[in-house]
């Protein structure tokens, strides 16, 4: 399977999201998503999430994390689900370069031959994206909902992402304010 191009999502309803590879998530976006209670857009838009066990660690509700109540509600519904690694030698290599959450997830994509990678780090990005792997941000989860339907704009989530301390640069910001004709 090609990781590159293409977009998220089930793009002209040809086939329905759990019917698609899984995903894998990095903590962040999962993080971001959930706090502006926008985190159901990725069930509706692409179905089964892995995450690996060190996202587990930083998203779970102990963690004391922001948005870890509801990421562990999706965890206990079944469309988010911890996956361990079947081999651990690539995240190990990967850990020297970007943090544990990161490298387990990129070893994971690679690993299930998942759709695509849920990942913001700028370094955990490069590195996936040497390896070959199709990425998928925050900005573009809004920008797939938008054109599904499933929001009516995506503005008001970029200021509430704001307002809970998300950053992102205002490049991003304005790139996905002209790609939504906002």
């Amino acid at each position: 399977m090609n990781h590159r191009g293409g977009r998220p999502g089930n793009a002209g309803g040809k086939s329905a999201p759990d019917k698609q590879p899984p995903f894998v998530a990095d903590a962040g976006p999962l993080i971001a998503l959930s706090r502006v209670e926008k985190l159901q857009l990725l069930r509706s838009l692409f179905g089964v999430g892995l995450i690996p066990p060190a996202v587990h660690n930083e998203v779970q509700a102990g963690s004391g994390r922001p948005g870890a109540t509801r990421i562990g509600e999706v965890l206990s519904a079944g469309w988010l689900r911890i996956t361990p690694l079947a081999d651990h030698a690539q995240a190990a290599n990967l850990v020297r370069i970007v943090d544990a959450g990161e490298a387990q997830a990129i070893a994971l994509c690679l690993e299930r031959n998942a759709r695509f990678l849920l990942i913001d780090d700028a370094k955990g990005r490069k590195v996936a994206q040497r390896a070959g792997i199709r990425l998928v941000g925050v900005a573009g989860v809004l920008l797939a909902a938008k054109s599904q339907g499933l929001l009516v704009a995506v503005s008001p989530v970029l200021e509430e992402l704001a307002d809970a301390g998300y950053r992102m640069s205002r490049q991003l910001i304005d790139g996905v304010r002209r790609k939504a004709n906002e």
